[in-house]
């Protein structure tokens, strides 16, 4: 293991120490990728996203504390075992993980796309060959075109894959000409897109399609239900439809109604 990864998952244990200190039966500690919008990320001292506002309206219905705990995504296994955390929410893909966690329902469809630059050469999946492409590191998405994933032969034209903590430095690195394209979800993609007008679009051919669900440590089946009925609430009113018009996610996306 290289020592930058050892500092960054020792960063991300002092990150969530506060959430393992709170002895409260009474609260849901929400690991969450701080990095990952519009489902969690932090805008000035506050976090927000789709995903944070849908587990705390889960936590006022169940009148449960709710606790936000910034993880380093390479240590999110390490929180959820250690009870650092009781589950990792945010934009969390199942394909590829389902034996690994107690997962709830899946509620978001979610796509795998490809970001380029305005104006791009770059049209289809086609054009990718030759290029460099990041991606975030321990996603589907990067495994999925690493040699032995589903999309190997997709990844195998690429000139480079480039893995990247996170898809900010991803998207900086694609605005600034260190990489040609970036795979990504779509729903983080369409952020960018709006927080950035102008500076990128998004290939209309589609890499892979996945789900989002909330995963829990394996054998904690009390917890997961739990959450998945009163989530399952939120949704059958309106509530959930209501959070992700917010955050600009599409109905259509939408699992649960």
């Amino acid at each position: 293991m290289k020592l930058t990864k050892v500092l960054k998952i020792a960063l991300g244990a002092l990150l969530v120490a506060g959430c393992n200190e709170m002895d409260d039966a009474n609260k849901l500690s929400v690991g969450f990728d701080a990095d990952f919008p519009p489902y969690g990320y932090k805008e000035g001292s506050e976090y927000k996203g789709f995903d944070l506002d849908l587990a705390r309206e889960v936590c006022t219905r169940k009148g449960w504390k709710f606790v936000a705990c910034p993880i380093n995504w390479d240590a999110k296994d390490m929180e959820l075992n250690s009870g650092a955390i009781d589950c990792i929410w945010n934009g969390f893909t199942m394909q590829g993980r389902e034996s690994v966690y107690e997962w709830t329902v899946p509620y978001v469809d979610n796509s795998q796309v490809i970001l380029v630059k305005s104006g791009s050469q770059i049209k289809t999946l086609a054009d990718l060959a030759g290029m460099v492409v990041g991606v975030q590191t321990d996603t589907p998405v990067q495994k999925a075109l690493s040699r032995g994933g589903e999309k190997e032969s997709l990844g195998a034209t690429f000139k480079e894959l480039v893995v990247m903590p996170n898809y900010n430095q991803a998207v900086n690195e694609l605005n600034m000409g260190g990489v040609d394209a970036v795979a990504m979800d779509v729903g983080v993609a369409k952020k960018k897109m709006a927080d950035l007008p102008g500076k990128f679009e998004m290939l209309s051919e589609i890499v892979m399609t996945e789900t989002y669900g909330i995963g829990f440590k394996k054998g904690n089946t009390a917890l997961k239900d739990e959450v998945e009925a009163t989530l399952k609430e939120i949704f059958a009113d309106g509530t959930g439809a209501a959070i992700a018009e917010k955050y600009g996610i599409e109905q259509a996306s939408l699992l649960l109604k």
